[in-house]
């Protein structure tokens, strides 16, 4: 099921059922084989870039996620107005590496944007990713005020609906890339965290039961595939004010389809663990993913073997 037939239309259960034998090996976004393939790829000790590629190989390729003529919304983090080097934005050859992965993959158009908490203008120029990114193939996007609209959430508990960028909800696959990092409210920016990028209207009020907020906003948005920069990780003074002492090369690329799973092995960068951070457990219960870690299948590979 592509993703933007989902959010607006659905399907019904006797409709798939009835085309079930005539299904391609790629159905609704899932192989018939995929019981053969990790949960979790984790790859390390290598550049972004071969990092980002190989992490997605180990998943089945991108292929697995993006059909031919796909419309892809990449979300990085380009919240702030920081360099690279200081661990507050996703590293820009992730975003360059995974934009070249969709296009190759047939995508007709990726789109790139994330709505900032400083200039924007700054943050997507001195993040590098403005430049990485559109030379790599990428449509790159200021968010435009205009350009959200009042979504309801049916499962969420406390966030019921708000208003979210209509092309994120338009798209046929969302990948969300977020740097891991400290955040000083959350305790970590992880993959859940970094889904706020897509919300108009005043981001502060979910600051209170901020946990549950995000597991219901994460229930809705649910990308396609979650690709964790942990390439440099902030460890203190996060979400923008860490000093270079405080950022630390993990030289880590995570990725999978579940978005808990994914933010629960992020944790461990930081020498946590999954229930130390009650948005990963609500996910869990929201059937975002296994977080047990030791229930998962991950593919590990080191450049450095």
């Amino acid at each position: 099921m592509r993703r933007r037939d989902f959010i607006k239309n659905g399907l019904s259960l006797g409709a798939g059922l009835s085309l079930y034998s005539f299904l391609p090996l790629k159905i609704f976004g899932e192989d018939l084989n995929e019981g053969s393939l990790p949960d979790l790829a984790v790859v390390t000790q290598g550049t972004p870039k071969e990092m980002t590629r190989k992490a997605v190989e180990l998943l089945g390729g991108m292929g697995k996620f993006v059909s031919r003529g796909d419309v892809v919304v990449v979300k990085p983090n380009i919240g702030w107005d920081r360099k690279p080097e200081e661990g507050a934005n996703t590293n820009p050859e992730v975003v360059s590496e995974v934009v070249k992965m969709c296009l190759e993959a047939g995508a007709r158009k990726v789109k790139v944007f994330d709505r900032p908490c400083n200039s924007a203008q700054r943050c997507y120029e001195n993040s590098g990713i403005k430049k990485s990114a559109s030379e790599a193939g990428a449509e790159v996007s200021y968010v435009l005020d205009a350009g959200f609209k009042e979504t309801k959430f049916p499962q969420g508990v406390y966030l019921k609906s708000w208003e979210i960028y209509k092309p994120a909800l338009e798209c046929d696959l969302l990948i969300n890339i977020p740097i891991a990092k400290h955040h000083s409210l959350a305790r970590l920016t992880l993959g859940m965290k970094n889904l706020m990028g897509l919300m108009g209207g005043d981001r502060g009020k979910i600051h209170i039961d901020i946990d549950q907020n995000l597991a219901d906003l994460a229930g809705f948005i649910k990308p396609g595939l979650n690709i964790i920069d942990a390439y440099r990780i902030l460890t203190k003074h996060g979400p923008s004010a860490g000093r270079p002492e405080d950022v630390k090369f993990a030289k880590t690329i995570i990725t999978g389809k579940n978005i808990a799973s994914v933010d629960a092995y992020g944790t461990t960068l930081f020498g946590l663990k999954p229930v130390d951070l009650p948005c990963i457990e609500l996910g869990n219960e929201f059937g975002l993913g296994e977080i047990d870690l030791n229930k998962l299948k991950i593919e590990r590979f080191s450049f450095a073997s």
